[in-house]
């Protein structure tokens, strides 16, 4: 996610829909609900450009009265967005799906359908609308790190796993084959671990902001790092995601109802959610069942006393955990275990909504 803000929807005429992939943008010019032309450019910062000043050849066209929208696709929206950047454009950048549930039944799938589908999500949208802002280059490094780092950890397992897995199904002889077959690999992949966990270590360190908002979120019992890591990464260092109840949704722990007249059903956790950041808080929980006197005595009350669900246990606790870190950050202090906060219905209100189901 990234950093935004509330625009004012009356100022703007012009919607420009952009379908990104990695070689060519896809462009859709709308004037109000009016679709003006389609029109297809590399995904290089020169032709980017050379659309733009096309862009400024339309009647009453202004950069300050346009709204340029695409899909987050990584990587690839780079060019497109330091282009934008430097000519000051009003620039949206939506989750696919948000524009796809947003535009009801539709058929067929192309790039310029696809392009003319965002623009109109823009248009028709407009009130709802928030402008992106770059988030600072610390957290964009930090990012890169990670991603580096799962990277080297899914080579790790794939070669490792297996490994592990035929000490009994083959002979020894061919065992050792094997792991003598993979011994430098691993080792090189552990060595480069090694120095992408130093190399986020010492950046962390070196900004104040980050090394703060980490000691916070770590002083969490069972909160590792790594889940620190991606917590800040995910928030935007809680900029973007303020409240635990808005980041229990996104992370995917929170329970929905489905209700429909007389019909009810048990609340449950949407599919929809940062998996990454799901199996983070797991882990988090389980150890937490481990290690957490208080928490691991909740889960045998519900399981054993109350005859809960073990998993929905589980994922009750990871819901205490994220209003831990949300409580630790908010109020800008670290994890006291005993600590007595003053009467506040909201807070009391969130903490019944995110707990399990009764």
């Amino acid at each position: 996610m990234t950093d935004t803000t509330k625009i004012k929807a009356k100022k703007f005429t012009y919607f420009i829909g952009i379908d990104v992939s990695k070689n060519k943008l896809d462009y859709a010019v709308m004037n109000g609900k009016t679709l003006l032309f389609h029109q297809e450019g590399k995904n290089e910062p020169d032709d980017i450009l050379a659309f733009v000043t096309k862009l400024k050849t339309l009647k009453a066209f202004t950069i300050a009265k346009a709204v340029f929208c695409m899909e987050h696709t990584g990587i690839y929206c780079n060019h497109l967005l330091n282009s934008l950047k430097k000519i000051k454009a009003n620039i949206v950048v939506e989750n696919s799906m948000h524009i796809k549930k947003s535009l009801g039944l539709t058929r067929g799938k192309n790039d310029k359908a696809d392009s003319i589908r965002i623009a109109a999500y823009a248009s028709k949208n407009k009130d709802e609308l928030r402008l992106w802002v770059p988030r600072r280059q610390v957290l964009l490094d930090l990012m890169n790190l990670i991603a580096v780092r799962n990277r080297l950890l899914g080579f790790s397992m794939a070669l490792n796993t297996p490994l592990k897995e035929e000490t009994t199904f083959i002979k020894k002889r061919l065992q050792n084959q094997n792991k003598q077959s993979c011994k430098k690999s691993a080792e090189a992949i552990k060595a480069d671990l090694t120095g992408v966990d130093l190399s986020i270590e010492m950046l962390i360190d070196a900004d104040e902001h980050l090394k703060w908002l980490k000691q916070l979120i770590t002083s969490v019992p069972c909160v590792g790092p790594i889940t620190a890591i991606q917590i800040m990464i995910s928030t935007n260092e809680f900029k973007d995601i303020k409240s635990p109840k808005k980041f229990a949704c996104y992370a995917g722990v929170a329970p929905f109802k489905n209700e429909s007249g007389s019909s009810t059903s048990k609340a449950k956790v949407s599919p929809i959610a940062n998996k990454k950041m799901k199996s983070l808080l797991h882990l988090c929980a389980i150890r937490a069942l481990r290690c957490d006197a208080e928490l691991k005595a909740y889960y045998i009350r519900k399981t054993e006393t109350e005859g809960k669900a073990k998993l929905a246990v589980v994922n009750a606790i990871r819901c205490k955990l994220i209003l831990r870190v949300f409580a630790c950050v908010n109020q800008n202090r670290p994890f006291i275990k005993n600590y007595t906060r003053p009467n506040n219905p909201a807070a009391s209100e969130l903490t019944k909504s995110l707990s399990l189901e009764t």
